[in-house]
């Protein structure tokens, strides 16, 4: 083989080689423009659907508000956890692979999950600390009227009604952990499972009822 056919290869393995490696950063760039453009379109469509379950749970929020002069503190529970869902997702988005955004893109019910769960978290949190499950200096404390007895419906009314943190620092308490019960997906799930294993373990240590003896 002469030298100018050597040359004459080495140029076309070169030209081969930058041809390859354009055609890998073209590649690249389109899958970059590609996932920007479906996180752009999920984070668009989790802001339309948050500022929805928003403006609902603010309808619901001002007619306790507005008919009875009361603060409804269950929905601004529920109102601060959507806030979290949505912040938690939008946040890892771009850890996403490519095929969960894309599923994410193509399916409202999962656009829809997060927010809304967060917020039935938070709810499930309050339930928590006002039946006293959560206790310490981290979480609020409440006022809470009275029951008679026996209780009423009058009193499960005034319950959801008149049940306030107890201080300013208490609402603040409050309004944190709802946030944090929405944004951290394992943080009700976690205390649901303590609690179900407590409450196993107090099954299991409670004495069986004596067997009298045979005769008696």
């Amino acid at each position: 083989m002469s030298k100018k056919q050597n040359k004459e290869n080495r140029e076309l393995e070169k030209q081969a080689k930058k041809e390859d490696k354009e055609k890998k950063q073209r590649e690249k760039a389109e899958r970059l423009s590609a996932r920007q453009t479906m996180m752009k379109d999920v984070s668009v469509r989790l802001l339309s659907v948050t500022i929805v379950i928003l403006g609902a749970t603010v309808a619901l929020f001002l007619l306790p508000l507005l008919g009875f002069g009361r603060f409804p503190v269950s929905w601004f529970c529920f109102g601060l956890g959507v806030v979290g869902g949505f912040v938690s997702i939008q946040q890892r988005l771009k850890k996403l692979s490519d095929e969960d955004l894309a599923h994410l893109e193509s399916s409202w019910v999962h656009i829809i999950i997060p927010p809304f769960f967060g917020g039935i978290f938070a709810l499930l949190f309050y339930i928590f600390v006002l039946s006293g499950i959560l206790e310490g200096a981290m979480f609020p404390t409440f006022v809470m009227p009275d029951f008679s007895n026996p209780p009423t419906s009058e009193d499960i009314e005034k319950l959801l009604l008149e049940t306030y943190p107890a201080s300013g620092q208490d609402f603040a308490r409050l309004a944190m952990w709802s946030f944090l019960a929405g944004f951290s997906e394992r943080l009700v799930p976690d205390i649901l499972k303590r609690t179900a294993g407590k409450g196993s373990e107090s099954n299991d240590d409670t004495p069986a009822p004596a067997t009298p003896p045979e005769g008696e």
